[in-house]
């Protein structure tokens, strides 16, 4: 079931909420979380029951590994359990992609296996891995196999995130046994995000994937122009943007309406001045998951600079690897550890000095390059093979004038995408995100406060503003297409 379908937002969620909200209120907070758990498992299992039998199954082997644990707190137990939620991802995932690359080398040829891709199956997976480690590492004593698959399969994060740690989500839950109540402020910010979040991904995103679409279905075509190679990669930039940040605010929103806060994990990454900053803002919880759990492990920053940027190229190519099972992925993320080691090394020879113009013009420029090579790298993200992505940075690099290339571009984009892509830009840049309107900075802070970025002292200006988002993305509606990070 899909955020931005009609079932979900005319029948299952009014009728979860309401059910849950009754429950809640009339004192039966174990029974609202187990209808909460039933409810999501029925969200999870609409597309597929062979998906909710693994869900299940990881469910209760984590847990089981987990009470071990608490019990003896064995560096081999923590392992096992890692090495068992890996092994999970890498069939499932990367099972094809490995017989693939042994076909290339023997005469025999494997089969390949016929796999389907569970969803969300990283996600739940990680947040088990972080189950597992914070009870080796003594910060949780202790758990109850309820909270732990409300905590699991809670449905506005279990699709696609954000990756959460059971310390940050149960506490939440085990609040309202004692408030009964959800703020009014806090269900009106959470309508009010979902909705903003449904608009970023039906109207905006949705809209410009077929400019995007048809550069890379055919990226190999020798009529492809200067032109094409642009716009195309310029739209599924903006399209994963919207598309990930949609969900991401819809989630947040969803969390909010039931009295829980999840983390922030996606905050203007295009506004950044470099890529460092970008991977502090993109993805955010997936981030922090490899810093804590990979790029600490093997020594971060501590080991010196050459182990450092070894560090940062392993992390980078394993997330990349992570994304997807194929060459164009490993080759996006080496294109981002590249980046991100060229950016330390920058900033540990410059130092930047001058007036406030200087600083802000250097900022637009900065922000300008990054978000260029973060667009360079998406053509590998987006391409179907090697071939393709090749063809379009090559046609997008060379091959005719520059005064020509200019003539093009600026003929295309004027004629047929100008509009579209103006709105996106000042939307992009010049408009504040769900957090600063909504003072929602992170984690565990209280929403007190729920203010309108355009006019703080009118509720109402806030509602019509809703209403009218809400109004085009029931419109655009009747085209439903899944989020990108679903595939992940």
């Amino acid at each position: 079931m899909l955020f931005n379908s009609f079932e979900f937002i005319f029948l299952f969620l009014p009728v979860v909420w309401i059910v849950y909200h009754f429950l809640i209120r009339k004192n039966f907070p174990r029974t609202a979380f187990s209808f909460l758990v039933l409810a999501s498992l029925f969200f999870y299992g609409y597309w597929s029951m062979a998906y909710l039998t693994l869900l299940m199954a990881s469910i209760l082997v984590n847990f089981a590994i987990g009470k071990v644990l608490q019990k003896f707190p064995r560096k081999h137990i923590l392992v096992t359990g890692i090495v068992f939620n890996l092994l999970i991802i890498i069939y499932y995932k990367y099972s094809n992609f490995f017989i693939e690359n042994v076909n290339l080398f023997v005469e025999n040829k494997l089969s390949l296996l016929n796999l389907f891709l569970p969803l969300g199956i990283s996600f739940f997976t990680f947040q088990q891995i972080t189950y597992l480690c914070d009870i080796f590492s003594g910060k949780l004593k202790n758990s109850q196999f309820l909270n732990y698959v409300l905590y699991l399969t809670f449905f506005p994060h279990l699709l696609a995130g954000p990756i959460t740690h059971y310390l940050q989500m149960v506490p939440q839950f085990e609040k309202s046994k004692t408030t009964n109540y959800i703020s009014d402020k806090m269900l009106a910010a959470g309508w009010a995000i979902f909705i903003i979040g449904l608009f970023k991904k039906v109207v905006l995103a949705d809209h410009i994937s077929p400019i995007s679409d048809v550069l890379f279905t055919n990226a190999t075509a020798t009529s492809m122009t200067f032109a094409d190679a642009w716009v195309g990669t310029f739209a599924y930039a903006f399209q994963i943007y919207y598309d990930f940040s949609g969900y991401s605010d819809m989630a947040i929103g969803l969390a909010l309406m039931f009295g829980i806060e999840l983390p922030l994990n996606f905050y203007s990454p295009y506004k950044s001045a470099n890529i460092i900053e970008f991977w502090r803002c993109w993805h955010m919880t997936l981030s922090k998951f490899l810093r804590d759990y990979l790029y600490i492990p093997l020594g971060g920053s501590r080991t010196g600079g050459t182990r450092r940027y070894l560090n940062l190229m392993i992390v980078m190519l394993l997330g990349g690897l992570w994304h997807g099972a194929g060459w164009n992925f490993i080759i996006w993320g080496g294109l981002h550890g590249t980046y991100l080691i060229i950016n330390h090394a920058f900033q540990r020879g410059f130092k930047f000095a001058g007036s406030d113009r200087s600083a802000t013009i250097r900022t637009g420029l900065f922000t300008a390059v990054t978000f260029v090579a973060v667009c360079v790298a998406w053509v590998f993200f987006r391409a179907p093979n090697l071939l393709s992505a090749t063809h379009i940075l090559s046609t997008a690099l060379g091959g005719k004038s520059l005064s020509m290339h200019f003539m093009v571009l600026k003929s295309a984009v004027s004629i047929n995408h100008a509009p579209l892509f103006a709105v996106l830009i000042f939307i992009t840049w010049c408009l504040p995100n769900v957090s600063q309107i909504f003072q929602y900075q992170d984690f565990n802070k209280e929403v007190q406060k729920v203010r309108f970025y355009f006019d703080q002292s009118s509720p109402y200006l806030m509602a019509m503003g809703v209403s009218v988002l809400f109004f085009f993305s029931v419109v655009f509606l009747s085209r439903v297409s899944p989020f990108l990070y679903f595939q992940f």
